[in-house]
C-alpha cells in the first residue's frame, strides 16, 4: 500500500523523447529545486538557459549538470525578478548573444514571503511570480515568434484555486496575507497563459500553464510551520525530479504541438478553477500589468 500511494504522489511522467538539438531553452530559477531539475533533463536534449538571481548557485547547478549530462551548452546568466532593470538587462544580453529562443519556461517564484516589496515597489509574489515572468515574455516574445514552433511554459499552482485578483488592492497595501498572496500572483499566471495564448494565435507559439505537485523543495524556507510540516508530510510529497515532469511534458511533448492557452498537472489537461477562466479579469489584468511596467502590449 505504501508503495502505490508513493506511485499515486508521484504522478505523472513525461515520456516523451524528443531531441532539442540546435534549440535553445531558457529557465528562470533553474538552480534549485523543480528548476534544476528542468534544466537537467532538458540539458540531455539541447542548450538550456538557466537564468537566475544567485549567480554562485546557478554556476554550482549548472557545473553539475554538464557534469552529469555531458552538454557544455549549460550556461548561466544572473536575472533578478525582482527588478525590471535586471530583466531589460538579461533581455538585451540574450537577445545580442542569441539568434533563436524555442522554449521559455517561467518557472522562477517566491512563496509565503513576508510582506515586502521589489525593487520597483510591486508587492513581492506579484512583482517576481507574474510582473517579472510578464515582462520577461514581453521582451523575449519576437525572438520566440521569428524561431517558432516556440513554446511559452508558466509554472503557476493549484493554488491559483485560492487566489483572486484585488485589483483595488494589488500591492497587499491595505490588507497581506502571505499565502493568499501567493494564490493570487499564481491566479495571475493561469490569466496571463490564457489571455498570452488567445493573443498568440495563428503565430505556432503556443502558451501553457501547469501545477508541478505539491513537491520537496526550498520554496516554503519563509515559513518554519511549512518547513516543518513539509519535513513530517515529506512522504506525500513529490521530489523535485517528480514535480519537474510536467514542466518537462510541456515543453518537449510531441502531442502539444498545437495545443495552447491549456493548464496541466501531472502531464495532463487539468481543472482551472471559474476565476482562472475569466476572460474579462484576464484582459483588464494584463492592461493594468502593461501600466505598472510602462509598456504597450498590442
Amino acid at each position: 500500500a505504501a508503495l502505490s500511494c508513493r506511485r499515486y504522489v508521484a504522478g505523472g511522467q513525461c515520456k516523451s523523447a524528443a531531441k532539442l538539438e540546435g534549440k535553445v531553452v531558457i529557465i528562470t530559477g533553474a538552480n534549485t529545486g523543480i528548476g534544476k531539475e528542468t534544466a537537467r533533463d532538458l540539458a540531455r536534449r539541447g542548450k538550456v538557459i538557466v537564468a537566475c538571481r544567485d549567480i554562485a548557485k546557478a554556476e554550482a547547478a549548472a557545473s553539475e549538470i554538464r557534469a552529469e549530462t555531458g552538454n557544455q551548452q549549460v550556461i548561466v546568466k544572473k536575472l533578478d525578478l525582482a527588478d525590471t532593470k535586471s530583466i531589460w538587462e538579461f533581455a538585451e544580453k540574450f537577445l545580442a548573444e542569441e539568434k533563436e529562443l524555442h522554449i521559455l519556461i517561467n518557472n522562477a517564484g517566491v512563496m509565503l514571503c513576508p510582506y515586502s516589496k521589489t525593487a520597483d515597489g510591486f508587492e513581492m509574489h506579484l512583482g517576481v511570480n507574474h510582473l517579472g515572468h510578464f515582462l520577461l515574455t514581453f521582451l523575449l516574445l519576437e525572438r520566440l515568434k521569428q524561431s517558432a514552433p516556440a513554446r511559452i511554459v508558466n509554472v503557476s499552482s493549484l493554488a491559483h484555486h485560492g487566489g483572486r485578483i484585488r485589483f483595488h488592492d494589488l500591492h497587499g497595501e491595505k490588507s497581506y496575507n502571505r499565502g493568499l498572496a501567493y494564490c493570487h500572483s499564481k491566479l495571475a499566471n493561469v490569466l496571463f497563459t490564457r489571455e498570452l495564448a488567445r493573443r498568440l494565435q495563428g503565430t505556432k507559439v503556443t502558451a501553457n500553464a501547469l501545477h508541478p505537485g505539491s513537491v520537496h523543495s526550498e520554496l516554503v524556507r519563509h515559513s518554519f510551520v511549512m518547513t516543518w510540516l513539509w519535513k513530517i508530510f515529506s512522504f506525500f510529497l513529490k521530489t523535485p525530479w517528480e514535480g519537474a515532469q510536467t514542466s518537462i511534458y510541456c515543453a518537449v511533448a510531441e502531442e502539444l504541438d498545437s495545443v495552447t492557452g491549456q493548464y496541466f498537472s501531472d502531464c495532463q489537461p487539468a481543472y482551472v478553477s471559474p476565476r482562472g477562466r475569466d476572460d474579462e479579469t484576464a484582459k483588464k489584468l494584463w492592461s493594468v500589468s502593461c501600466e505598472l511596467l510602462g509598456i504597450q502590449w498590442d
